[in-house]
């Protein structure tokens, strides 16, 4: 009788992780019908599945933009964790006029005319500004905390010892991302991860000379993956 329980219990603990492993790889990276920098074709699934292998509770993003890619992490942590997991997002959050004219910066206007008016006039919110994003993010605001400001400032004043991923989008001058990377060290230190999109965009190539100067002054390890992202970790994985 005894035998016959155990095994039971056995068969409905793998039913239980079976069906939360199931519904984690459902998750497919949404628009939400916004501007988001992962549109091409399978980068925002590639990019969530990297964020589902090492599982953090602790996430902060920097860079938010549309806070596209802010509420599908967000998505993918509730499915792992349930409420237990913390996000952290910092962002100018800069009309056109405001952004410096040496930083390369995605393009804030809607080609889509139809998006154009439905913020302008519906939702009467500009879908990059904070408020915006944490009306898009609402559904988990015991869960985040969004953060206005430069985040070669912001980073040296918040606590990073708890961060276990940071996915760094930010600035993309070379001395906005050494900045970051530097503060950063931390994260890599505690044996956390930095994922850095745009390491192959040839137009601001700082981005890829600011990660390969701060990994050979750290002795850190560098991947390439899916050809734009650099991930940064202490010992190769």
């Amino acid at each position: 009788f005894l035998k016959v329980e155990l095994r039971n219990i056995q068969k409905l603990r793998q039913k239980e992780i079976g069906l939360k492993l199931s519904v984690t790889i459902k998750i497919k990276y949404k628009k939400y019908w916004r501007k988001t920098s992962l549109k091409q074709k399978g980068v925002g699934n590639f990019f969530l599945k990297h964020i589902e292998k090492i599982k953090p509770k602790n996430f902060l993003e920097i860079g938010i933009f549309h806070g596209v890619t802010s509420r599908n992490v967000c998505d993918l942590l509730n499915s792992i964790h349930g409420d237990d997991f913390k996000f952290t997002g910092i962002d100018l959050f800069l009309t056109e006029s405001e952004i410096s004219k040496d930083e390369h910066s995605p393009k804030i206007k809607f080609s889509n005319p139809l998006k154009t008016l439905y913020y302008k006039y519906i939702v009467r919110l500009d879908p990059y500004s904070m408020e915006s994003v944490e009306k898009l993010l609402k559904k988990y605001k015991k869960n985040i905390n969004i953060i206005k400001g430069d985040s070669n400032k912001v980073l040296k004043e918040i606590n990073l010892d708890n961060f276990e991923y940071v996915f760094l989008d930010g600035g993309h001058k070379y001395e906005t991302v050494l900045n970051d990377l530097k503060s950063l060290t931390k994260v890599i230190e505690n044996n956390g991860v930095i994922l850095c999109d745009d390491y192959d965009l040839t137009y601001a190539p700082g981005v890829k000379k600011a990660i390969d100067e701060f990994i050979i002054l750290n002795n850190f390890n560098l991947r390439v993956l899916n050809s734009r992202f650099a991930e940064i970790t202490k010992d190769s994985t």
